[in-house]
């Protein structure tokens, strides 16, 4: 899977020069945590910077939200002047943020959100911001993975290193005529597995056919 396949296209920006009262309201209206900072100065629009919701918290004193409708009228006083708040996305945003392209490996994007310790990650394909892909994104991909939404059964099963299982499992798929919809093979893991979700009625006889191939069988999930 792809990045482009999750993200959300076209996300709304903000300038640098944009308020952080502005971005505050953007924010909640529209429910997100984050958005790219683009510059005004270019022909072209480029990506800068981006603000997050946890930016923009704090940047404010605690006794203030900016995101709740109380919060929102003191912004339009002179509180931020009063508490020396930055007032512009360009006080608070991260510069230069990690990018990603659409065609990148989803997988991709959730190890540099993992090894960067960030939430979203503009898309761009040559030099233009293309989306936004955030990590309700990639628990949205996980379960998508997951979800076939026909009845059959996940069977977790432990392999040998370095066995290859596919020819097994396509084998005994192919002659109990049942429909593999899911296959991760996880050789990588302290304890090698693979998980093959099917749909059809010969479930029962294609774990005995994964017991007498001598992989034990971890677990087996019905599903409905």
């Amino acid at each position: 899977m792809f990045v482009s396949m999750w993200m959300t296209q076209n996300p709304i920006t903000v300038e640098t020069s944009t308020s952080l009262t502005d971005v505050a309201l953007l924010m909640a209206r529209h429910q997100f945590r984050h958005v790219p900072v683009m510059s005004a100065a270019d022909v072209m629009p480029k990506l800068v910077g981006i603000v997050t919701a946890a930016d923009i918290l704090h940047a404010f004193p605690p006794d203030l939200n900016p995101f709740s409708a109380s919060g929102a009228d003191m912004l339009a006083t002179q509180t931020l002047k009063a508490h020396k708040v930055p007032v512009l996305a360009a006080d608070i945003m991260t510069r230069d943020p990690v990018t990603i392209a659409p065609d990148a490996p989803i997988e991709d994007a959730a190890r540099h959100m993992r090894d960067k310790k960030i939430g979203a990650i503009p898309v761009m394909k040559d030099a233009a911001l293309q989306g936004i892909i955030t990590k309700s994104d990639i628990f949205r991909a996980l379960v998508g993975i997951f979800e076939s939404g026909a009845a059959g059964a996940r069977i977790t099963f432990d392999v040998p290193q370095g066995e290859d299982v596919f020819p097994l499992i396509a084998e005994i798929a192919q002659k109990r005529k049942m429909r593999v919809t899911t296959f991760i093979s996880l050789q990588k893991h302290e304890r090698p597995v693979c998980m093959v979700e099917v749909t059809g009625h010969d479930v029962d006889k294609m774990l005995d056919d994964v017991w007498k191939s001598r992989h034990r069988v971890i677990s087996v999930i019905r599903l409905h």
